[in-house]
């Protein structure tokens, strides 16, 4: 500044013969709104902007971003202010759908922002998109928990429908391992084979297996290189147990139930109990709002005594399915924490699929050294002719 023009300008001198400016002819002239004193000043982040030459003369109040923002989710909307606050309070989730409710959230007014729009006390049809769209929200009571209790309404059904599902297929799964017979005998097989592997040492006479040693069968090679362990199993059930060799009949559910992770089931538990809470607290709060909520509190309450009655099915059914995952580990010895379910799941289908292959390449050798014979028949039979 030292030297600049502006340094010089500061001078008692200088100021002396600035020019006296007429305040209400410029702002007459120039600004589009007045600032009144109780608006804030143009350091805050939420400030007052009045557009000067541009193509608007609307009032700002809401930061600009986040003001635009606005006004492009509100034309996804397409619907009139009041037409959407109508929907809104009759609970109406046929009109929007769950995203869209979701960006109205976003775009409710906080406290500061209300705060803003109360303390504007111009023409009202003055202000921006964003500004009129805050104001029709303040004139609903709680406008934002009101609008989580209608995502928690329209997407309820869909979220309730998919967990149930998911908790009855591991149920199933579970159920399908359990009393396959086929399977049964199939891991007896198993056992018989590693103690006569084993026989003569301290495991030769295990009365079980860890399941892990499923996994393992296909990695245990015989003598000659060429088949294993799996392999041989194989052949010994299609040798004296053929009707076994397709247990994976039995075990319809098990792909399914592999890609389920329970803890992400436990989230969903807790969103839906938590999702009810919300309801019902949105339910006492709005019985003193007055008229404006008549017909929503009606909605609500109604809507209330379905979903709890579906919660408590849902909670008894996920109970259960804990239960369940658990005694799937019991049933192969294993403890529920060092082997949950997934892990349970996920080797049994791994196995099952090691069997499959294992089973089709036996019979591809079993063709293989049957056409060979066949030609070596017709080779002795052809040298025997001559």
């Amino acid at each position: 500044m030292q030297g600049s023009l502006w340094a010089e300008t500061q001078k008692s001198n200088e100021v002396s013969k600035a020019l006296e400016i007429d305040m209400s002819e410029l702002e007459s002239l120039f600004a589009a709104v007045v600032p009144n004193s109780d608006a804030p000043n143009s350091g805050e982040k939420s400030s007052r902007r009045a557009s000067v030459g541009g193509k608007s003369d609307k009032v700002h109040l809401i930061d600009l971003r986040r003001a635009n923002n606005c006004e492009i989710m509100l034309t996804k909307v397409k619907m009139p202010l009041p037409d959407l606050l109508i929907s809104l309070l009759a609970l109406d989730d046929s009109i929007l759908d769950a995203d869209q409710v979701e960006n109205l959230i976003k775009f409710c007014p906080t406290k500061e922002e209300m705060d803003l729009l109360k303390g504007y006390d111009g023409d009202k049809e003055n202000l921006g998109k964003c500004e009129q769209f805050f104001l029709e929200l303040m004139k609903v009571p709680r406008v934002e928990s009101k609008l989580r209790v209608l995502s928690f309404k329209i997407q309820f059904r869909s979220q309730v429908g998919e967990l149930k599902n998911s908790l009855n297929v591991i149920n199933s799964a579970s159920e399908e391992v359990r009393s396959s017979v086929k399977l049964k005998r199939i891991m007896q097989t198993i056992l018989s084979l590693g103690n006569a592997l084993n026989q003569g040492t301290a495991r030769g006479s295990a009365i079980g297996f860890r399941l892990d040693s499923l996994l393992k069968l296909s990695d245990t090679r015989a003598r000659n290189n060429k088949m294993t362990l799996m392999h041989y199993l194989c052949k010994v059930l299609a040798d004296k147990l053929p009707d076994v060799l397709d247990f994976q009949k039995d075990l319809v559910n098990l792909e399914a139930a592999s890609k389920i992770q329970l803890k992400y089931l436990a989230e969903e538990m807790q969103a839906i109990q938590k999702g009810l809470e919300k309801v019902e607290q949105e339910l006492t709060a709005s019985e003193s709002d007055g008229p404006i909520s008549e017909t929503f509190h009606k909605t609500l309450k109604e809507f209330l005594v379905v979903a709890e009655a579906e919660v408590r099915s849902l909670t008894s059914l996920y109970s259960a399915v804990g239960r369940n995952a658990d005694a799937l580990a019991l049933y192969f010895g294993e403890d529920p924490v060092r082997c949950p379910f997934e892990q349970v799941v996920s080797t049994l289908l791994s196995f099952m699929k090691m069997f499959e292959r294992a089973h089709e390449e036996n019979l591809k050798q079993l063709e293989m050294e049957k056409k060979k014979a066949q030609k070596e028949a017709e080779k002795s039979k052809i040298a025997a002719q001559k």
